[in-house]
């Protein structure tokens, strides 16, 4: 893989704005389903430096946003539990539930770690036999093998105190889900890179076809973006809908078979509810029969624990690309990333996170004329 910085050049951003402002004709509304994509867009600018007539709206591509409130709620239950040692990757600490977070309950005395593989959870399983480890399994497909393998190896190695809080769920059927809907606006997706470098992108072949829009896998640098929002205008202005792969230096169609296998064994495809969205049939994963045991809702009961949302968050629309952060009344007011009303404004990923940390307080788009005269006849090879 080259290196990063020449993903990033500027002389070469502003070929591909120049370019996008030559071959743009009409307004285009494109969706990126990736938060990571969302904060390269928000953090770069490039978002305000294309052209008014491309829209860019954001996604639900952030798992830690889509993870349901009665999930959190149930996290919360067993992690307040004394016999349960509760671990999780970093950025589902900040995120509320009905009443608090999970760093809250650690502040009060549960055991809450952070670990940075599910197979350090399996690690601590093995170190402390008299206690209960819980995983939270929280991501798309790009985090479900190696949580797969948590649980395939837990029940290799004979553990009984190991299990997980599963709450993976999957991209397909919510492209499916977006594009279904009576109001959707969406013409065209770029899809994200790293889910792609697991599944590949075969599964968005009929999606393409049934909806007529065109897919574009994307990585996540700012050249990454500006090629694959040049693809994807480039297949709307000539009346097509492919999937087109940018991201060829990581993503083939087919994906790792191997990691496929490993979650095929492990997880079998469940319906799963969204936060702020609902429910979309067979959109998330869960624990094959075999691998039952290693359910945490089912091995300690907490699969009863239900939660409104709040009425002042509007994260479902957002992630639904039919509002943006700054819409929101409580954006910067009542929710802040001291005192969040959403997953949207603590997580790493999350639209309202980006347009904080980035002042996004008003939508705005700067001049294409406000950039220095850039020869756009060659576009740059990434």
């Amino acid at each position: 893989m080259k290196f990063i910085d020449e993903y990033r050049g500027a002389p070469e951003a502003q070929q591909f704005l120049r370019a996008i402002e030559r071959l743009v004709t009409r307004p285009w509304t494109l969706m990126e389903i990736c938060g990571g994509q969302t904060h390269t867009l928000v953090k770069s600018g490039l978002d305000r430096l294309l052209p008014p007539a491309v829209r860019l709206v954001h996604g639900p591509g952030c798992p830690v946003c889509v993870t349901p409130l009665e999930l959190i709620d149930r996290a919360l239950a067993l992690a307040a539990r004394p016999e349960v040692l509760f671990t999780s990757f970093g950025d589902m600490l900040r995120v509320p539930g009905s009443t608090t977070d999970l760093l809250s309950v650690k502040a009060a005395g549960g055991d809450v770690r952070i670990v940075y593989s599910p197979l350090d959870a399996v690690k601590l399983a093995q170190k402390y036999p008299e206690r209960e480890v819980v995983f939270f399994a929280v991501g798309f497909e790009t985090t479900a093998p190696a949580n797969a393998m948590a649980v395939y190896y837990a029940k290799q190695l004979g553990l009984t105190n190991f299990s997980i809080l599963c709450a993976h769920v999957l991209v397909p059927p919510a492209m499916v889900a977006l594009l279904s809907a009576p109001a959707t606006q969406i013409q065209g997706f770029l899809a994200a890179g790293h889910v792609c470098a697991i599944m590949g992108y075969h599964e968005y072949l009929p999606i393409a076809a049934q909806y007529r829009v065109p897919i574009v896998v994307t990585g996540f640098e700012p050249l990454d973006l500006l090629q694959g929002i040049y693809m994807t205008i480039a297949q709307l202005e000539r009346g097509t809908w492919s999937v087109e792969n940018q991201y060829a230096r990581a993503v083939t169609l087919a994906g790792n078979q191997h990691a496929q296998r490993l979650m095929a064994e492990v997880f079998a495809v469940r319906d799963r509810q969204w936060r702020g969205i609902g429910l979309i049939p067979q959109s998330g994963l869960g624990l094959r029969e075999p691998f039952a045991a290693y359910d945490a809702e089912v091995k300690f009961q907490v699969s009863a624990i239900t939660a409104p949302e709040s009425p002042l968050c509007i994260a479902g629309l957002i992630m639904q690309g039919r509002a943006r952060p700054s819409d929101c009344t409580a954006f910067g007011t009542r929710c802040t990333p001291e005192q969040p009303l959403g997953a949207p404004m603590v997580s790493s990923e999350g639209a309202c996170a980006a347009y904080y940390q980035y002042g996004r307080g008003a939508d705005f788009s700067l001049p294409l004329a406000a950039l220095p005269q850039q020869d756009a006849t060659n576009l740059p090879e990434r």
